[in-house]
C-alpha cells in the first residue's frame, strides 16, 4: 500500500504522510460483528490512574475477530477488506456457504474474491489455517496459538510473521520477529503468510494532534519534572538526571529485567539478541 506525502503548506503538513487506502473496499463495518468499546483513560476498575499519558481520542467500535479459526474444512470467501481502528493490520470479512460471516486478519496478498479454509490438511496458501505439525519447515506464518484451541496470540500486528524452522517431538521451533527462538506445541493452529499492511511503520504523523486522535496524551520526561514528582526531577538548569533511568517510584528501567513468568522459560530456546 503506497504512502502519500503532501506539499509543505504548514509545519504539520511538511513531514506528514498518510496511507493510500486503495485496498479498502467499504467504510462501514459489518454491524453484527461489532461491539461497543469503552475507553479506560488509563484507569483501572477503581478509577485509579495506572497508565499515564492516555485519554481522549476518537470513538471506536470493536470488531470481533476470529482468532481461533474453528470453522474447519469449510471454504470461506473474502467479500470485503476493511480498516480496523483497533489494530495496525487490515481485516477481511469472510462469508461461508451457510451464510455465517467472520472477520479475520488480512494476510498480505489476499484480496476480495479469494477463498480461504481452515483444517487439518489444507493447502499451504496465504490465509489458510492448519496445525503446526502439517506446515512445511521454512514457511512464514502468523496468528499462531500458544495453547491448542486458545486462539492466535503471536504475530498479529501489521507486517508480522514468524518462521517455522524445526520440529522435534511434540514441539515445533519458530523464529519470532525479535529473533527469539521459541518452542510451541505442534497441535497449535497457525495461519499461512504474513500479516498485511506492510507500510504501517513508514507513516509519519507529522503533528501532535494526530497522536491525540489515537488517544495518546503528551508524555512528560522525568528530568523535566520537580523533585517531588520524579526521582530524576529538579536541578539547576537543564540536567540529565544524575542517576540511572528509573520509574517515578524508583524502579530501574531501560534494560532492567522484570519478567516473572519463569514457568515459560522452558519454551524459550534462544533469547532475542540484544
Amino acid at each position: 500500500m503506497p504512502i502519500r506525502t503532501y506539499k509543505p503548506t504548514s509545519a504539520g503538513r511538511r513531514s506528514q504522510t498518510v496511507q493510500v487506502f486503495d485496498e479498502i473496499t467499504t467504510d462501514k463495518p459489518y454491524k453484527p460483528l461489532t461491539e461497543p468499546l469503552r475507553k479506560s483513560g488509563g484507569r483501572n476498575n477503581r478509577g485509579e490512574l495506572t497508565i499515564w499519558w492516555r485519554g481522549g481520542g476518537h470513538k471506536r467500535m470493536y470488531r470481533v475477530i476470529d482468532f481461533k479459526r474453528d470453522k474447519r474444512d469449510i471454504p470461506g470467501k473474502i467479500i470485503t477488506v476493511e480498516y480496523d481502528p483497533n489494530r495496525s493490520s487490515r481485516i477481511a470479512l469472510i462469508q461461508y456457504p451457510d451464510g455465517e460471516k467472520r472477520y479475520i486478519l488480512q494476510p498480505n496478498g489476499l484480496k476480495v474474491g479469494d477463498t480461504i479454509v481452515a483444517g487439518e490438511n489444507v493447502d499451504i496458501l496465504p490465509g489458510n489455517a492448519l496445525p503446526l505439525k502439517n506446515i512445511p519447515l521454512g514457511t512464514m506464518i502468523h496468528n499462531v496459538e500458544l495453547r491448542p484451541g486458545g486462539g492466535g496470540q503471536v504475530a498479529r500486528g501489521a507486517g508480522s510473521a514468524v518462521q517455522l524452522i524445526a520440529k522435534e517431538g511434540d514441539y515445533a521451533t519458530v523464529k519470532m520477529p525479535s529473533g527469539e527462538l521459541r518452542k510451541i506445541n505442534m497441535e497449535c493452529l497457525a495461519t499461512i503468510g504474513q500479516v498485511g499492511n506492510l507500510d504501517h511503520e513508514k507513516v509519519s504523523y507529522g503533528k501532535a494532534g494526530r497522536s491525540r486522535w489515537l488517544g495518546k496524551r503528551p508524555h512528560v520526561r522525568g528530568v523535566a519534572m520537580n523533585p517531588v514528582d520524579h526521582p530524576l526531577g529538579g536541578g539547576e538548569g537543564k540536567t540529565s538526571g544524575g542517576r540511572h533511568p528509573v520509574t517515578p517510584w524508583g524502579m530501574p528501567t531501560k534494560g532492567y529485567k522484570t519478567r516473572n513468568r519463569k514457568s515459560t522459560d522452558q519454551f524459550i530456546v534462544q533469547r532475542r539478541p540484544k
